[in-house]
């Protein structure tokens, strides 16, 4: 049977592995900058600039009564990456809604990329600087490929952190419920 010391090292290798693991857990969360606001469902999206790829600045205020689907990507993602044709496919068939490619990712790169692999949808550039603009729209994990629904009036409906299934792109797209 277990004697004292051994129950006392029982004890302290139990708490320090406890320890480890919070520690561990601690780290991975994303620490908000203090003033930033991040966009839960429901509250209206903050009106945050976005530049064109001609350099123009963009509000998503802009897109007011439109239902706006807003998808974070960088060149360098591949599931990004490997999302984005479905994504072009749906924005066709979906002229009512609009679909904006936020690039979180260096100009020149998207540029070269989108001149490779064009996209029938506006691309626009997102800031990489804190607070970035993914976490500001509620991807607090800041995992790329991120996606929010924004209604007409700017609230947000939905988000979705990895690619978008083709019945959830296609719901979210239609004016559908966003579960």
């Amino acid at each position: 049977m277990f004697n004292r010391s051994t129950w006392m090292i029982l004890l302290v290798a139990t708490l320090a592995a406890a320890l480890g693991g919070w520690l561990q857990h601690r780290s991975r969360l994303v620490h908000v900058p203090a003033g930033v606001t991040v966009a839960s469902i429901g509250a209206v999206a903050p009106d945050v600039p976005l530049t064109g790829l001609d350099g123009r600045t963009h509000r998503l205020a802009d897109y007011r009564g439109h239902r706006v689907l807003l998808n974070f990507w960088a060149s360098w993602c591949g599931p990004c990456l490997d999302e984005m044709p479905a994504l072009d496919r749906a924005a066709r068939a979906h002229p009512d809604t609009t679909l904006l490619g936020i690039a979180m990712d260096e100009p020149a790169r998207v540029q070269a990329f989108l001149a490779a692999h064009p996209v029938h949808y506006q691309v626009l550039l997102g800031q990489l600087n804190s607070p970035s603009t993914s976490l500001q729209l509620g991807d607090t994990a800041e995992i790329l490929p991120y996606s929010a629904l924004l209604d007409a009036n700017g609230r947000l409906l939905a988000t979705h952190r990895g690619p978008l299934d083709a019945a959830t792109l296609d719901r979210w797209l239609s004016g559908g419920p966003v579960d």
